[in-house]
């Protein structure tokens, strides 16, 4: 069991059928009444941030969450599947597991896929990936003007800005978690 008064940034338990992971925490010590814990935490199956108050005394079960690297293979209309590379076990997900971000990756990308008792209920795309640049305006000599973008549509289909002088069919690292242009592959 995992008290109020041992959280930590990062610490998942369950509370009420949730699965609950703590994002901020402070103990706090008012002059008068009794000390308590006020806590920002995370539904990590919604994704919803809340801020409680705890009895440090408070006691809750700890949740652990399997997170295991799987290989996308493909999807087939709404489902997707993941290989596990150690078993070579197909899986399907459901697209409603999936995150935003997921339309920078492609097929054979290795992603991070979160499970709560054997229950998928999320996949976390790689931080970084190459991608390349399918459509776009074309570059001109002397586009190299700071801080100015055009859209630009990747091989995955998403689209995303990108500096003037960038021209189709370049290869270009994007951040997943930002969904912004990094720098030249």
């Amino acid at each position: 069991m995992i008290s109020a008064g041992d959280f930590r940034n990062g610490i998942t338990f369950e509370e009420d059928g949730n699965v609950m992971q703590v994002v901020e925490f402070q103990h706090v010590k008012p002059g008068k009444g009794s000390a308590f814990v006020r806590a920002k935490v995370r539904n990590v199956i919604s994704g919803s941030v809340v801020e409680k108050t705890y009895n440090p005394s408070a006691k809750f079960p700890p949740a652990f969450i399997e997170r295991r690297n799987m290989e996308y293979s493909y999807s087939d209309g709404d489902l997707y599947y993941f290989m596990d590379s150690e078993t070579y076990e197909q899986e399907p997900i459901n697209k409603s597991e999936l995150t935003d971000n997921f339309k920078f990756v492609k097929e054979n990308m290795v992603c991070m896929v979160l499970s709560y008792k054997g229950k998928v209920f999320g996949v976390e795309p790689p931080n970084f990936v190459e991608l390349v640049i399918t459509e776009t305006d074309p570059g001109f000599k002397g586009d190299t003007a700071t801080n100015t973008f055009k859209p630009a549509v990747l091989e995955t289909g998403a689209e995303v800005k990108v500096p003037l002088f960038i021209e189709p069919g370049e290869r270009i690292r994007i951040d997943t978690r930002t969904g912004e242009y990094m720098e030249r592959a």
